[in-house]
């Protein structure tokens, strides 16, 4: 059955040019971009993004099918049905069922960053021969440092929940500050991110994500242990080294341990959402790796 929905905000086209397609999950529909032929290329976000994030990768990408998803509570996407709690595993099965979905005929691309690493890699380590490759950036699949447990500490209080609710915190300071470029892009790349999250309650979900943090260690820790299902894949990590969380060779040098010592390219001029900032490298590093699975 194809489910249809009408965007519940606008975005110019000069911005987001994608046709919208939709998927049906348990009586909620999840939007995602279908653009282009060939090798599968999916595309996973994090909070509080929307597959918007990738707009300027998939532009760059000829040749492949890039797939990118909205969670349910993000992005175009509806509401959770009814006692959804929009947590990690939650996601994952949406994901789970859309890959189903998609009933794609060759091995994909799997691309993560920020939450959908985890997001990305549950369901990668649940399906390795359908995994061809995969592209890392700024994430992680264990169970987190200091630094990113107390960001959920904090962020996944009470309080913060009072300010994310009422101020849409993570959806205007915290987008602004993960992307060094900034000051340079229009006002409308800002907009974008925040139109998602018009009231209290649909800003509810970016709350969840850094509460998630200190709720998964179990999870996480089954993950980290599943990433050898994975390693001897094609891999490459593209890094913001101006993240503050994740920009660290003590991070990078984890993964390696993990997956193998991957070609890992190193940007001194991106930050936590590096898609924004250099759009043009992860491009490249998707092309490399499509070359090797094609």
């Amino acid at each position: 059955m194809i489910v249809t929905r009408e965007r519940p905000f606008a975005v110019s086209a000069d911005l987001y040019p994608f046709e919208d397609h939709w998927f049906e999950w348990n009586g909620s529909a999840m939007h995602y971009v279908d653009h282009g032929d060939g090798v599968p290329v999916l595309l996973m976000h994090g909070n509080p993004t929307w597959s918007f994030l990738y707009r300027d990768v998939i532009a760059d990408l000829d040749g492949v099918r890039c797939l990118a998803p909205d969670y349910l509570g993000f992005g175009m996407s509806d509401d959770g049905p009814t006692g959804y709690g929009y947590t990690i595993a939650e996601q994952a099965d949406l994901i789970d069922a859309w890959i189903d979905h998609l009933e794609l005929d060759q091995p994909f691309v799997m691309v993560v960053q920020d939450w959908g690493g985890p997001i990305g890699l549950l369901n990668a380590v649940k399906r390795p021969a359908e995994v061809g490759a995969l592209c890392i950036m700024n994430t992680w699949a264990w169970v987190p440092d200091r630094f990113i447990r107390t960001f959920g500490r904090v962020l996944g209080s009470w309080v913060s929940r009072q300010l994310i609710e009422r101020r849409n915190l993570f959806a205007t300071i915290g987008i602004r500050q993960g992307i060094a470029s900034a000051k340079s892009k229009p006002q409308a790349v800002f907009d974008a991110y925040t139109a998602p999250f018009p009231d209290k309650t649909s800003r509810y979900p970016t709350w969840v994500m850094p509460r998630e943090i200190l709720r998964n260690d179990d999870r996480l820790q089954q993950l980290e242990q599943d990433l050898a299902k994975l390693k001897g894949k094609p891999t490459e990590m593209v890094w913001g080294m101006k993240d503050r969380g994740f920009g660290k060779e003590s991070v990078i040098a984890r993964w390696h341990e993990a997956l193998g010592d991957v070609p890992t390219t190193r940007l001194d001029d991106a930050d936590h959402f590096l898609q924004e900032d250099r759009p043009e490298i992860i491009a490249e590093t998707i092309k490399r790796l499509v070359a090797q699975i094609s």
